[in-house]
């Protein structure tokens, strides 16, 4: 994905207020071999920009001054309750880059699982992101779960995940986390013939 982010002059509490105020967000990218420079980006064309999943976990083409730089997104800070861009983080990034980043779960397959079309399980999520370590240039945008095999009664741990090439789970010394459960059903208790029986007997009371 590609966007456009232009040179910030102005810098401080002040000046950023007034910069919502124009419709734009201030920002921030750095890393590389290169200071810090202070960026402003269209705030609606950003907004929209974060709902993609893709923008939050892939890198990023960023046009800056003429020049295309490639950069990964690493905070966004929101409004406490206005559909607001506070302020954006970006990290520049290279072939040599290495990166500890939380990409999305992409569950597939459990409509056609054993656990689901037979048994008429449910699966629970326990986990829909997960940190990983890999490369800039290996970050997947997310990491599929095939879940068309799982039984009733399965656990899937991070141990059951393949994973793309060069890239490990990042654990912080945790064994086998787990991603999913497969949940039994719940059958239904019928209470019916129980307050039946219930009213009958105080109706005999009152006789």
């Amino acid at each position: 994905m590609q966007f456009v982010a232009f040179e910030r002059a102005k810098q401080g509490t002040g000046a950023s207020r007034r910069l919502r105020n124009t419709g734009r967000a201030p920002g921030i990218v750095f890393g590389g071999n290169v200071a810090p420079t202070a960026i402003e980006l269209d705030h609606n064309a950003l907004w929209h920009a974060l709902k993609k999943e893709a923008f939050h976990a892939s890198i990023l083409d960023m046009e800056l001054g003429g020049k295309v730089e490639k950069v990964l997104l690493r905070d966004v800070q929101y409004h406490p309750f206005k559909p607001q861009v506070l302020h954006v983080d970006f990290q520049r990034v290279d072939e040599k880059t290495r990166l500890h980043k939380k990409v999305p779960l992409h569950f597939k397959g459990e409509e056609n699982s054993p656990a689901v079309k037979v048994d008429k399980c449910l699966v629970n999520h326990i986990m829909t992101e997960i940190e990983i370590e890999c490369l800039a240039t290996q970050l997947p945008e997310f990491i599929e779960v095939d879940l068309s095999a799982v039984e009733k009664g399965a656990t899937l741990h991070t141990g059951d995940i393949k994973l793309p090439k060069g890239v490990k789970i990042v654990t912080h010394g945790r064994k086998d986390i787990t991603i999913a459960t497969v949940v039994e059903p719940v059958e239904e208790v019928i209470a019916a013939p129980v307050a039946a029986a219930a009213d009958d007997k105080k109706g005999k009371k009152k006789k």
